[in-house]
């Protein structure tokens, strides 16, 4: 694999921390800014919804511009608002530097997914993606109880400072390294050649890979959102054992996108045939066993595997089936994936509420069963033309 891809998979470490980290460092942004906990707290809506507004705007806007420049750009961007937001005083230049690098990170991470499709073979691309995507994981491993140790021994500040700074390699890895390609000849042919690639969000592949995503991720961060308050009821784990617990989410991750990049290429129906059913069990199961402490730490290393390696492979094949669309199926992926993230923790909130610590698990089953269900009857559909054909 290029060496590049790793030094991208590097910044997407550093974004996936910034947009996870922001949830513990939350109180000490509160006390520091003078404003109510809940206020603070528009922070992370704000990133997530500016991942969903900004992967299409943001591709779309740029698509007639080198890879090259535009990651460039995009991380540069990504880099100065969290000097500034490291700096300054005032909320409301804090949430505004949230929602621009919410655009700058949702930018970076569909060209890039775009662009691995150029520079590895199509029958590495699942490998390749895992790579990138493996960024976001290790975020959860690392990045995550990192950021938020330094918050609590320098101030949340400080955080903001390091995560800018772990973008530097990568933006000189860019510059030296993306490859580049000439824009479209006219404005008109650029926005014939939109309207092509926005049309293959209406072909069948594409909806259902999108589909796929979606619920994937939904079901995953609904319950990973309330881990902490999930393990600190009945099992009783202290205070001290739930960052090791995430970790251990985290690491299972890891693990996960790595399989999904080692099969998704040749095996990838395989992969969701079989991780699908498997992982509605688990969520079930964990929620069944959730007041037994180790069945809690079992079922933490495992549904973080399985919901990382189905939810990678349905990335991998929305980008794949969107190859009539190659500077904007990155976008398509990166807004899957974000909306699932909005959606889910919105769902386990609501779950948490109503049924208690088992809802988020027992939620995340449901988003589990929908795509199975979804795949399943999309396969009988897809077998039955076959047959018919035949015929």
């Amino acid at each position: 694999m290029p060496a590049l891809l790793y030094l991208l998979a590097l910044a997407v470490f550093a974004q996936g921390t910034s947009e996870f980290v922001l949830a513990g460092l939350l109180p000490g942004i509160s006390h520091d800014l003078g404003v109510p906990l809940g206020q603070a707290g528009l922070l992370t809506s704000a990133f997530a919804v500016g991942m969903i507004v900004g992967a299409p705007t943001m591709a779309a806007i740029s698509r007639r511009l080198s890879p090259r420049w535009t990651l460039t750009g995009f991380l540069a961007v990504f880099i100065v608002v969290h000097v500034v937001g490291a700096l300054t005083d005032d909320f409301g230049v804090l949430f505004a530097t949230r929602v621009l690098a919410a655009l700058a990170n949702a930018g970076f991470l569909a060209v890039t997914l775009s662009t691995v499709s150029r520079i590895v073979a199509a029958e590495r691309q699942a490998r390749a993606l895992s790579v990138i995507l493996a960024g976001t994981s290790v975020a959860l491993i690392a990045g995550v109880p990192a950021g938020a140790f330094i918050g609590a021994a320098l101030g949340w500040r400080a955080t903001l400072g390091v995560i800018a700074l772990v973008c530097l390699p990568a933006l000189i890895a860019v510059l030296i390294a993306t490859p580049t390609r000439p824009g479209e000849s006219s404005p008109a042919s650029h926005d014939r050649t939109l309207v092509r690639e926005l049309r293959t969000l209406r072909t069948r592949p594409v909806q259902l890979a999108v589909g796929l995503a979606i619920l994937v991720n939904a079901a995953t961060f609904c319950s990973f959102t309330y881990l902490a308050v999930i393990a600190s009821g009945p099992a009783a784990l202290t205070e001290t054992q739930i960052p090791l617990l995430l970790a251990l989410f985290g690491i299972g991750a890891f693990g996960g996108v790595m399989l999904a990049g080692k099969y998704a290429d040749a095996h990838w129906t395989r992969v969701i045939s079989v991780s699908g059913p498997v992982l509605v069990a688990g969520w079930v199961l964990f929620a069944l066993t959730v007041g037994h402490p180790a069945g809690v730490w079992a079922l933490a290393l495992v549904q973080g595997a399985v919901s990382f390696a189905l939810g990678s492979t349905a990335i991998t094949r929305v980008v794949a089936s969107a190859r009539e669309a190659p500077t904007m199926g990155g976008s398509f992926a990166t807004a899957a994936l974000n909306v699932g993230a909005v959606i889910g923790p919105v769902a386990g909130g609501i779950a948490v509420e109503s049924m208690g610590v088992r809802g988020p698990l027992l939620a995340s089953a449901v988003f589990a069963l929908l795509a199975v269900a979804l795949w399943t009857v999309t396969q009988i559909v897809a077998r039955a033309k076959r047959t018919t054909v035949r015929r």
